[in-house]
């Protein structure tokens, strides 16, 4: 007669003997995983995320980016009146206002992307996907941020700055709910933002604007949002189709798109530079500043070419080589329009 499993004293675990296994006890429950939609519990949030809901906010606003924003810059530098009270003030409050819209924007963009930035490898520990901010939250936040920006352009600037930030409140909402996902579409969505920064210092300080530097923020934007895409597709490889707007790209395609407007922008620069250059007397410093701008978009290519160059922050933070060149050409660029 083989031997009745005796129960333990040691709680509810029990000893076997060979031909009885041990006493079934039972077992809390394993938490179900949150739903679509739902955020992760703590339990399920990626290892190493954590943090306060307000600290995550923050975070979800991506300060680091905010560097983009320094192309208000861009007008009232080349007209050469930066350095008067007015312009650099009204200057000063256009980038102010970018950086509350575009934090919105980014508020809005992770928490409609949620469900694809759980899936993402990188993209999961941003608080909103990691679930440190609620959607509700964010959304609440990033319309606030539109309004009292929109105001405030109103009141401290001119009429015209509070439309050029409701169009790109308005294309890049589009964006975010729509056009992110229609081929060459997304491409010019994202790129009127680094245009409609570019123009909106101008525009705040009531400057005439280039027709060259309009071109050349033009197809610059495109340079870079269509790199950065391409930049993506390298790095994340067959991880790329988390992105339905990288799933009808080909990497051949992407690196056509950002050839095509890198040889533009340098054709249309060189015709502002040339035409600065005839005006100004002695050394001609805007001719001078077309090498180390075509040396920097190479250098840029570089950093494409082997997916390096995913974020404009990580490229001024990182690239060192490319930052001095921007340096140089910034200072050249200075010199040809202060010293002529």
């Amino acid at each position: 007669m083989s031997a009745r499993p005796v129960p333990s004293t040691n709680g509810d675990r029990a000893r076997s003997t060979p031909d009885h296994p041990e006493w079934e006890v039972p077992r809390r429950p394993a938490p179900e995983p949150a739903g679509p939609g739902e955020p992760p519990t703590p339990a399920e949030r990626p290892s190493g995320v954590r943090g306060s809901t307000a600290w995550g906010l923050v975070k979800a606003m991506r300060p680091r980016q905010w560097v983009k924003n320094v192309l208000v810059l861009a007008a009232p530098l080349t007209s050469g009146r930066i350095f008067e009270l007015s312009v650099l003030s009204a200057t000063a409050v256009a980038f102010v206002l970018f950086c509350a819209v575009s934090a919105g924007i980014y508020l809005v963009n992770d928490a409609v992307d949620v469900e694809e930035d759980r899936r993402h490898p990188t993209k999961r520990y941003r608080p909103i996907a990691a679930g440190i901010v609620p959607r509700t939250l964010a959304f609440a936040t990033a319309g606030l941020l539109f309004a009292v920006a929109l105001t405030a352009a109103v009141l401290l600037t001119r009429p015209a700055l509070a439309w050029v930030l409701g169009v790109y409140v308005v294309l890049q909402l589009a964006y975010c709910f729509s056009l992110k996902h229609q081929p060459v579409v997304d491409l010019g969505a994202v790129a009127s933002g680094f245009l409609l920064r570019a123009v909106a210092g101008g525009v705040a300080a009531g400057l005439e604007i280039s027709q060259w530097f309009l071109l050349v923020a033009a197809f610059g934007s495109l340079f870079m949002v269509a790199g950065k895409r391409y930049s993506e597709m390298v790095v994340l490889g067959e991880a790329a189709a988390t992105r339905r707007s990288l799933r009808e790209y080909s990497a051949s395609y992407l690196r056509f798109v950002w050839s095509m407007s890198a040889a533009v922008t340098v054709t249309v620069y060189s015709l502002w530079a040339f035409e600065m250059g005839e005006r100004s007397e002695g050394v001609p410093w805007s001719t001078i500043s077309i090498a180390p701008f075509v040396l920097g978009l190479l250098r840029h290519a570089v950093d494409l070419d082997k997916g390096a160059a995913g974020s404009p922050e990580d490229i001024v933070l990182h690239d060192r080589v490319l930052l001095g060149l921007v340096m140089i050409w910034c200072a050249t660029v200075a010199l040809g329009v202060f010293g002529g």
